[in-house]
């Protein structure tokens, strides 16, 4: 991409990594400093974390000193991109984010973004039906690949998400190129652009399908049947499977010289439509939505939401809302599945299981799923090539569950829940974190009204925010305290409010007929989780006199060094069982450290409690 006069400066990441800064292209230096650019590229103007920048550098264990070189190089590339700049001054192109940096480019100055916006406008001609105008538009946006997104920096470039994101956009855009292109008659104009893609995606049918009909229209008919019967092979020796309709249809087009007119309309695809009713009652929670809404409608945004908090908070409602809102944008259908990460009533769901009913729902045979994992999930992404589905992962243990669930298509959302913080979707996958606190009182008041109805709650106001108070805020301690309240309708909500109010920093009142829905259920799942250090710290906070503990608080009650007590605290915190709401203090729900205090009880003996107490003491008299 060339630079204009002066100051301006161009940014090229569709092949190998290029600057022009007034003409003349920068020297960018060694491997690491262009990789750490690169990546800043790719993600065309959205953040990126340090840790995915160190993640990056480092295939194996980061150096200590990883955060001060991914800065030093940071701060090479604002100098080069503008000389004289003073040492920590921020710069014009290169910006500091939170908890990361983030690179300035429009569609004149990056190519990707030039890339998408024609990609988007062929999309539309095509749409509108004029294929000769989409196919203009298309070749134009094509015609700035000068080889594989980030060319030169492999095997980073080949195999990080962020540049297979792009690349993923790139086969997308020579499907619809392909498709416009045939509706012309000019199926030999992308010729060149589709065998580039095909050879990346060896068992992406749809682009073979393509591949195979644009030779046979450039009167290559050997080739194409030669390059059928490599695929054939492909298919039946890496996934166990044999080619799909679409590619059949297309070598019977070949073999019967059917490859000139216009394509015919494939077969309608299933459209699954498995996504859970949204709940009536559900109310707030509005800073969450807009800012998944923000995130999804950004150019290049992410592909996947990362929804977590602690067990009871709302998870799944926000999933499913948010789902039923962004349905209309993926008109391919809509997946979910609960993975029963954390359910006491049944295993663990492994991806293979999860990957079988999702390509029976997108119209696989049972006897067609090939039995080894990664040929499920290589089938179930060819599935959603080309397509925009909607996946749900509820209740997911960990990202390593959820792995060959992910769709290879940029065209694709998938919205995640846990209890576990998620960070490996945002450093491997550049998720969009959508971490889940208590409701505002205000929002609880809205959700009981949304339960029990207006004129009930109006009746009472005071006796609601008591049941608010003595709910924690918590929305399943409000959806227990609510189902009683229903189920017992002479019952006032003042007498569900004393009773509440009666047993103080105790689950008595939030007992459930069904015991699958109960505070005391719903917390055992996580609690299961933890190791057995862990869990034995979480069984002792009760103990702390204190809202919160400190690292060193932590060390004595457990009777650990700081170092095991820094790590038992921070398994806690990615459970959710506590929050860090400052700097090394760490604060646990009011019913969590009731049911804790229940464990505690149960699991510990009085003498190991009465320890525990004795060396909270004596920190507390050393540090007065």
């Amino acid at each position: 991409m060339r630079a204009e006069a002066g100051e301006t400066v161009g940014f090229c990441v569709l092949g190998s990594i290029r600057v022009v800064r007034a003409g003349a292209e920068l020297p960018l230096g060694a491997r690491q400093q262009r990789l750490v650019l690169a990546l800043l590229l790719a993600r065309a103007g959205s953040p990126v974390s340090l840790d995915e920048l160190v993640s990056l550098l480092w295939d194996e264990e980061a150096p200590v000193n990883s955060v001060n070189v991914v800065h030093r190089h940071i701060g090479v590339l604002r100098r080069l991109l503008e000389p004289g700049l003073p040492t920590r001054a921020a710069g014009r192109h290169i910006l500091r984010e939170l908890s990361g940096y983030r690179l300035r480019a429009d569609e004149e100055s990056l190519d990707l973004l030039r890339f998408r916006s024609l990609s988007r406008l062929a999309s539309r001609r095509l749409q509108d039906g004029d294929p000769e105008s989409a196919l203009r538009h298309s070749l134009d946006g094509l015609r700035l690949w000068r080889g594989r997104c980030a060319a030169g920096l492999e095997p980073a470039s080949r195999l990080h998400p962020a540049f297979l994101a792009v690349e993923a956009e790139r086969a997308q855009a020579v499907r619809e190129a392909a498709d416009a292109a045939e509706r012309c008659g000019r199926l030999g104009a992308v010729l060149a652009p589709l065998r580039q893609v095909a050879e990346q995606h060896p068992l992406d049918e749809s682009l073979q399908s393509r591949l195979l009909l644009a030779l046979a229209a450039d009167g290559r008919q050997a080739e194409a049947v030669e390059m059928y019967r490599v695929v054939r092979r492909r298919l039946t020796e890496d996934l166990g499977v044999e080619p799909g309709e679409e590619l059949r249809e297309a070598y019977d087009r070949l073999l019967h010289q059917r490859t000139r007119p216009e394509r015919t309309e494939s077969p309608l695809l299933p459209r699954p439509a498995q996504l859970p009713p949204d709940l009536p009652s559900f109310t707030g929670r509005d800073d969450l939505i807009a800012g998944a809404r923000a995130a999804v409608a950004r150019p290049g945004g992410p592909t996947v939401l990362a929804i977590d908090g602690m067990p009871g908070i709302g998870k799944t409602a926000l999933a499913v809302r948010l789902a039923h809102e962004f349905a209309a944008d993926y008109p391919d259908g809509q997946l979910y599945v609960d993975l029963r990460g954390y359910d006491g009533w049944g295993p663990v769901m492994s991806p293979a299981e999860a990957l079988r009913g999702f390509l029976g729902s997108l119209g696989v045979s049972q006897d067609s799923i090939p039995v080894e994992l990664h040929a499920q999930a290589g089938m179930y992404r060819s599935r959603l090539a080309g397509r925009r589905v909607l996946v749900v992962l509820d209740n997911c243990r960990d990202a390593e569950q959820i792995r060959h669930l992910l769709p290879g298509s940029a065209g694709c959302l998938v919205i995640v829940t846990s209890r576990s913080r998620l960070s490996a979707l945002l450093t491997t996958v550049g998720a969009h974190p959508l971490p889940v606190g208590l409701p505002s009182v205000g929002e609880a008041r809205a959700m009981l009204s949304g339960l029990l109805g207006a004129g009930r709650v109006a009746a009472d106001p005071a006796a609601v925010d008591a049941v608010v108070t003595g709910c924690g805020r918590l929305p399943l301690a409000l959806a227990v305290a609510a189902a009683r309240a229903v189920s017992l309708p002479p019952t006032p909500l003042a007498q569900l409010a004393a009773d509440l109010a009666q047993a103080p920093g105790s689950l008595d009142g939030f007992g459930s007929d069904d015991p699958q829905t109960g505070l005391r259920a719903g917390f055992s799942w996580s609690y299961r989780a933890l190791s057995a250090p862990a869990a034995r710290l979480f069984r002792l906070l009760p103990l702390l006199p204190g809202p919160d503990v400190s690292v060193a608080g932590a060390a004595a009650l457990a009777g650990v060094a700081l170092r095991v007590a820094r790590v038992l605290l921070g398994e806690l915190s990615r459970a959710h069982l506590v929050s860090e709401d400052a700097p090394g203090r760490y604060r646990t729900h009011v019913l969590l450290l009731a049911y804790a205090a229940e464990l505690g009880e149960y699991h510990d003996s009085p003498a190991e409690r009465a320890a525990a107490r004795l060396r909270c003491l004596h920190l507390h008299r050393a540090v007065r």
